[in-house]
């Protein structure tokens, strides 16, 4: 186990996050026990894009990081980039996913009670409405909510389900129910590449 300040990071369940090719992510999982429950933060991006989109549209704190970069340091940077928070605690790291895309996510989870009511999110700019010639500033994340594990299931983009099965396992040693239908279905608007989708795309 290595340790630095305020935080000890351990596991290596899903291989080493530096030696994946291609686009990558980086984030932060945090939980918490309530009685015998684990909940899970999640975020939902901002945008017009996402207004209208709940279930299926959440996503784990995090955002694409260069080669110069360590993922561990991206995950902690784009996670306080969207929320205002750096988490504190034990982390480890969870089995990375790649997408649909081709895009692989590493995260990892910590335990961090985080109250989130006063969260700040960084901003991006996009024209809206399309075409208008108008350009406004939007959260990347607006809105950051605690979920029982079980419920997040349905919260979450589809490609990221991964995360809370092995959490799951590694705290409660039990997956979590899925329904088929659940996996077939992809996130709200599949805009990836298009500014205003930042929370689940990056």
């Amino acid at each position: 186990m290595s340790r630095s300040t305020s935080r000890a990071v351990w596991g290596d369940n899903g291989g080493s996050p530096e030696r994946i090719v291609g686009k990558k992510s980086a984030g932060i999982l945090p939980y918490r026990r309530v009685g015998n429950r684990v909940e899970v933060l999640l975020v939902h991006p901002g945008g017009p894009y996402w207004a209208r989109w709940d279930d299926g549209a959440w996503s784990i704190g995090k955002g694409e990081y260069d080669a110069d970069e360590a993922p561990f340091d991206a995950a902690l940077r784009e996670f306080q980039e969207e929320t205002g928070h750096r988490p504190v605690g034990h982390f480890f790291r969870l089995t990375p996913i790649k997408q649909p895309g081709g895009k692989w996510i590493s995260a990892w989870a910590v335990d961090d009670a985080w109250e989130p009511s006063g969260f700040r999110s960084n901003t991006f700019t996009l024209e809206w409405p399309r075409g208008s010639g108008k350009m406004r500033q939007f959260d990347e994340v607006d809105r950051v909510e605690w979920f029982d594990i079980q419920a997040a299931v349905v919260k979450i983009v589809p490609g990221q389900l991964g995360f809370l099965q092995e959490l799951s396992e590694h705290l409660l040693g039990r997956g979590l129910r899925v329904h088929a239908a659940r996996l077939a279905r992809g996130p709200g608007p599949v805009r990836c590449g298009v500014p205003g989708s930042p929370g689940t795309c990056g």
